[in-house]
C-alpha cells in the first residue's frame, strides 16, 4: 500500500449460524421495496459501500480497482440486494454463497438518513433469509469494534452465535479521506 496511514485496531467478530431462525421474517415496511440487482454498476456500488460505510471505516473495497470490483460483484454466487424508499436506497447488503457450503453476509447496512427508523431489524432478517435461500450448511458475518454498536447486539438477536474474536492493526490510507474515530487509533 503506498502513501500515508493510519494505523487503527480493532476488535473483529465472527460469527456464524447453523440453522435458519424457526420464525418467518419480519416483514419490511410497506413503503420499501428490497430488490436484488443483477448487475450492479460499479459506480453505484461504490456509492453504497462509501455511503453506508464512511462512518465505520469501511475502506478494503475502496482501494479495490474498477475492474477487479465489477469481476467481484458480476462472480456467480455474488448478490447485492437493495432496500428502497421512495424510489430511493436506504440501505444493503451483500451475500457471497460461493463457497457452496456457506453463505457469508459480506456487507449490510443503512444509509445514513434510514439509521433509527426500525429498518436495521427487518433488514436483517431478509438478508437472513435470502442467504438461507441457497440451502448453505451455515451462514456467516462478521462486525468489528469500528462498526455502528448495534451491529453485534443485533447480529446475536438474529440468532448467531460468536465464533472467535480477532484483535486486528489495519493501515487505512488516508488517501481516502475517512474519518477515524479517536477510539480506534493506535
Amino acid at each position: 500500500m503506498s502513501g500515508p496511514t493510519t494505523r487503527i485496531i480493532v476488535t473483529v467478530t465472527f460469527l456464524r449460524q447453523e440453522t435458519p431462525p424457526a420464525a418467518a421474517p419480519s416483514g419490511l415496511p410497506a413503503d420499501t421495496t428490497l430488490v436484488r440487482v443483477h448487475k450492479p454498476s460499479v459506480s453505484f456500488y461504490r456509492y453504497l459501500y462509501d455511503t453506508v460505510g464512511a462512518p465505520y471505516v469501511w475502506w478494503l473495497r475502496r482501494t479495490v480497482p474498477d475492474a477487479e470490483l465489477a469481476a467481484l460483484l458480476a462472480a456467480p454466487g455474488v448478490s447485492l440486494h437493495v432496500l428502497y424508499r421512495d424510489q430511493e436506497p436506504i440501505g444493503f447488503f451483500e451475500l457471497d454463497a460461493r463457497p457452496i457450503s456457506t453463505v457469508n453476509l459480506s456487507y449490510f447496512g443503512l444509509l445514513p438518513q434510514a439509521i433509527g427508523h426500525g429498518l436495521g431489524t427487518a433488514l436483517l432478517r431478509a438478508a437472513i433469509a435470502a442467504a438461507w435461500s441457497h440451502h448453505p450448511r451455515a451462514v456467516t458475518v462478521n462486525t468489528c469494534t469500528a462498526d455502528h454498536p448495534r451491529a453485534l447486539p443485533n447480529y446475536l438477536r438474529a440468532g448467531f452465535v460468536i465464533v472467535r474474536t480477532a484483535r486486528e492493526i489495519w493501515d487505512v490510507p488516508n488517501r481516502l479521506g475517512l474519518r477515524i474515530p479517536d477510539h480506534l487509533r493506535v
